[in-house]
């Protein structure tokens, strides 16, 4: 009989991609989680894992496995809620996470809104970065989570998350007040080409998003100066250094004399909701999904 605390111990090692890195996520020894995952292979019989430089990689008959026991996951999760199907309203822990635009513009409303609307249920908030929140879902630390659209998550068909689309986030252009730009109501992008740019870090994930949008336009920017925080973008534009282009859900500094310009065509960043396999069936989980489209709709007007 497999034991599914081994058989979880491997789907970390799939999930973070070596056995250091699920070990730490699980709170084990790198030699206690290596033990764990040659006990299933003799309990099945089979080779788990196979010598790959100085690391390790999954065999055939692990990635077969997994299969089954991301399968194996999902209906032990589907079971529980089940069980829990007869409790009537949204009760209980809640607990999301996202990007920390995401926690300002929408998961903070929506725990009001819940609150207000089902006192039995408490919403615990977590600022994770997107390539956390998959991670905090898989852990089973957060049970829904506002993401980021990347070529870094995890593929639609990946069957251990459900990721749905939850809004449209389109960029605008951000130049100082006095800029010729900053009168007009809609620019095209290809107009800015010759300014001086400020983009975000090399690790944010709207880094591709914004040059991508550029590269659209017809141009490669000039970035001189790269921020991580939204308002640190906009204190560099009001200080004559730079435009850049930011998400309309960042809320900027009010004071700074900076202009947002739509910009043609509309460059926009996908923003997604996740939970684990089933988990939008839950009765917590359904009331955040509802007031969190109910939010989307008028977020970005």
């Amino acid at each position: 009989m497999i034991d599914l605390r081994r058989l979880h111990v491997l789907r970390a090692v799939a999930h973070y991609g070596t056995v250091t890195a699920a070990a730490r996520a699980l709170h084990f020894t790198p030699s206690a989680a290596s033990q764990q995952i040659r006990q299933l292979a003799r309990d099945l019989g089979v080779d788990l894992l196979e010598p790959q430089g100085r690391g390790v990689r999954l065999t055939p008959a692990a990635e077969s496995l997994l299969a089954h026991a991301d399968a194996i996951q999902a209906r032990w999760d589907r079971a529980e809620l089940d069980l829990r199907a007869d409790q009537g309203a949204p009760s209980g822990v809640l607990r999301v996470s996202g990007f920390p635009v995401a926690v300002s513009v929408l998961l903070a409303p929506m725990a009001v809104r819940l609150g207000e609307r089902h006192p039995r249920l408490s919403v615990r908030i977590t600022e994770a970065v997107v390539p956390a929140s998959f991670d905090l879902l898989f852990e089973r630390e957060t049970d829904l989570a506002v993401v980021e659209s990347t070529p870094h998550n995890p593929p639609m068909s990946d069957t251990r998350f459900d990721q749905r689309p939850l809004l449209d986030d389109p960029f605008d252009l951000v130049v100082h007040e006095e800029h010729p730009l900053a009168g007009r109501t809609r620019i095209d992008l290809a107009e800015a080409a010759r300014e001086a740019w400020i983009a975000p870090v090399r690790e944010s994930p709207c880094r591709l998003q914004v040059l991508s949008a550029c590269g659209a336009a017809g141009f490669a920017p000039d970035v001189v100066h790269h921020a991580h925080d939204w308002n640190a973008t906009a204190h560099l534009v009001a200080h004559r250094l730079g435009v850049a282009l930011v998400p309309r859900l960042a809320q900027l500094t009010p004071y700074l004399p900076i202009a947002r310009v739509h910009c043609a065509g509309d460059p926009h960043r996908k923003l997604l909701t996740c939970t684990r396999a089933g988990g939008h069936t839950r009765p917590a989980t359904a009331a955040a999904l509802a007031e969190l489209r109910d939010l989307a709709g008028t977020a970005v007007a």
